[in-house]
């Protein structure tokens, strides 16, 4: 052992000095990732005072990464305003997609809360007690997002973060929901096929609106030689208000019929919409590839 202690020595230093010169070998694949993700945008859309002599910015949430993402500020931390050379904390924030994956070239300006039973409709803004909207004042933001399909194994993958520097100065008044930016070939015909998990085909059958909102059927057929569900969850919509209506929650979640082997199967969704909003597109996630791996797909349902 001791005639090979020499060797092992200089191994040992080489190693060292290979790691203290962090010469390490990034695997392709990840430098593509954090090359591609250019994050989210954000607009204000207007600044006002409130009664408690707070300071109210709306503010609209535009995805630029290219791909279907979802986004969220950290409701537990402040944001901060910088006017007339004083730095407040701005302790009411409301910012996100309300966990839904929106699609690139989409904008939003709120989303929906609340439980399935009781949903709320909530807008994106930021309140900062007691400061006002001096000539120059910036609203600085740290926010975190998802990119691509939701894998619920992995739900922290793809994850990205990024700051919003607004300036107050800075206001737009007359933005067109939900698209900024047209994606060629995203939105798919209400008569698309739509692969799912073991080569299932997912179908929008029909679609019936009244006065509470939207109904859905949907079809899957099933090819395989065992029975198996594929799971959508209950998609929700954004229309031209800029709004996501329908509360997220995990797609294997909502109830879903088995589609026994070579047949086929139907069942129906609902979202609550107003009676006066249009426009709309579905924001349809589908268990694809493997288990509990949800891809986006977008339903243009404009004409109804």
């Amino acid at each position: 052992m001791k005639k090979h202690l020499p060797l092992l020595i200089i191994i040992g230093l080489l190693v060292l000095i290979s790691f203290g010169c962090k010469y390490i070998v990034v695997p392709e694949d990840l430098i593509a990732k954090r090359a591609v993700s250019t994050g989210w945008d954000a607009i204000i859309t207007g600044v006002t005072k409130t009664e408690n002599n707070s300071l109210h910015i709306e503010i609209t949430l535009r995805n630029l990464t290219g791909e279907w993402s979802t986004m969220q500020v950290d409701p537990g931390k402040a944001v901060t305003l910088v006017s007339a050379g004083k730095s407040y904390a701005c302790e009411e924030v409301y910012l996100s997609t309300g966990g839904h994956r929106l699609a690139p070239g989409f904008q939003l300006r709120g989303y929906t809360t609340g439980t399935l039973s009781n949903p709320q409709l909530q807008l994106n803004y930021v309140e900062c007690e007691g400061a006002n909207a001096e000539p120059g004042a910036e609203l600085l933001i740290d926010y975190e997002y998802f990119n691509g399909p939701l894998d619920y194994y992995h739900q922290d993958s793809n994850k990205f973060t990024g700051k919003f520097e607004l300036s107050l100065d800075d206001i737009e008044t007359d933005l067109v929901y939900p698209i900024f930016e047209i994606v060629e070939g995203l939105a798919l015909p209400v008569d698309a096929d739509i692969t799912a998990i073991s080569e299932n085909v997912v179908n929008l059958m029909d679609i019936k609106r009244d006065a509470s909102g939207f109904e859905f059927t949907w079809q899957n057929y099933n090819p395989t030689d065992f029975a198996l569900k594929t799971h959508i969850g209950t998609p929700p919509v954004i229309g031209e208000d800029g709004i996501i209506y329908g509360v997220f929650q995990i797609m294997d979640l909502a109830p879903t019929p088995l589609t026994p082997a070579k047949e086929q199967i139907q069942w129906t969704t609902k979202v609550a919409v107003p009676e006066t909003e249009q426009g709309f597109y579905i924001l349809l996630s589908v268990e694809s590839g493997q288990m509990r791996m949800y891809v986006n797909h977008l339903i243009d349902i404009t004409q109804y």
